[in-house]
């Protein structure tokens, strides 16, 4: 069975919620109450879902300038990866070299070469380039 989307009943939706950039904290706090509660909905509306997805546009949006993340040095992705994944430092020796290696590359005293960085994105399944 396929959906369609109600035109009224998106406008009904922008009339009620009244969408708009978010400028204060407190526009902030009600949008997100406002994205909360949409996503607690368990049949949601082709409408709803919509209106879902401009009100987390105007969250990011609002975040990226207000909350600005720095870039992660490569070191500190590294670190992450391993805590994430629950191996040991040990395990990347096969990868990276010897265990001397490895530890001066995760405590941030030897940067990550170009064939490590490469060894790394398939050992962790990402980019390597996460870590140049």
């Amino acid at each position: 069975m396929t959906t369609s989307f109600n035109t009224i009943t998106y406008s009904q939706l922008l009339v009620e919620l009244q969408p708009k950039v978010i400028t204060t904290e407190e526009e902030y706090d009600h949008t997100l109450e406002t994205v909360e509660k949409l996503m607690a909905c368990k049949n949601r509306t082709p409408e709803q879902t919509a209106i879902l997805q401009l009100l987390v546009t105007l969250i990011e949006e609002f975040e990226n300038k207000n909350y600005p993340l720095e870039p992660s040095s490569p070191h500190a992705i590294l670190k992450h990866l391993i805590e994430a994944r629950g191996i040991k430092q040990s395990d990347l020796v096969g990868i990276m070299g010897s265990k001397g290696v490895v530890s001066e590359v995760v405590n941030g005293n030897r940067a990550i070469s170009k064939a490590q960085a490469k060894a790394l994105g398939k050992f962790f399944h990402v980019s390597p380039a996460l870590f140049i």
